[in-house]
This record gives C-alpha cells, structure tokens and sequence, in this order.
C-alpha cells in the first residue's frame, strides 16, 4: 500500500506562489505517474497536471499552463507542484495522486480513475 501525504497549502495573495509537495511511502515511487487534482467548493475535482514516472512526460490543464509546474525527485519519494501567479479561481483542496503501473514510463494520465492512490488534500486559498 501506498500513503501520499500533501504538503505546503495556505493563504497566498493573488498573484502570489505556493509549493506543494507530495511525499509517498514505499520503495517503487520511480515506477509510478503522478499527478496533482484538485477540488474547490461545490465542485467536482477536477485534473490539474500529470507527470510520468520517467518526469519524462507531461500534461497540463489549459487553465494553469505556463504557471504551474509539476516536478518530482524520485530519490526523496516526492512530487511537486510549483504554483506560480495564482489567482483566486486557483481556491481549492489539492490532491496528489498516484498509479500503480504504467505500460509504458513516458504515459501520462488525466482521469481520476487511472489513479490508485491518492493524499489526503491539502488546502490553498487565494485572497483577491
């Protein structure tokens, strides 16, 4: 079993940056494509960013490309997400999320379903 724990929400101004983290358990975090969703109130969650588990690969949602970046460092067992220019719309729980398997180490995948295992959330608020 994997355990993925989200760190590094708060209260940022607009405009302002937030680093999230994502640390997994276990011994095969290499083998898994990651991805950060997230959910603001009264909505569905809905898919931010996905990497692949080689970081070879990556898909962003149009709505935060060129100011988010997903990054990973497979020898700390952690994901990040950079959050650069953010803005109130941003206003959510974020979740990180992780595969079990991969056909092929440069897929990356959008659907919460392809998805495992997943954080607990972590918040990010954004004051306008």
């Amino acid at each position: 079993q994997v355990q993925l724990v989200e760190s590094g929400g708060g209260l940022v101004q607009a405009g302002g940056s937030l680093r999230l983290s994502c640390a997994a358990s276990g011994r095969s975090f290499n083998t898994y494509p990651m991805a950060w969703f997230r959910q603001a109130p009264g909505k569905d969650r809905e898919f931010v960013v996905a990497m692949s588990s080689s970081g070879g690969g990556t898909r962003y949602a149009d709505s935060i490309k060129g100011r988010f970046t997903i990054s990973r460092d497979n020898a700390k067992n952690t994901a990040y997400l950079q959050m650069n220019s953010l803005k109130p719309e941003d206003a959510a729980v974020y979740y990180c999320a992780a595969r079990r398997s991969t056909v092929y180490a440069g897929n990356t995948y959008v659907q919460e379903t392809d998805y495992d295992y997943w954080g607990q959330g972590t918040q990010v608020t954004v004051s306008s």
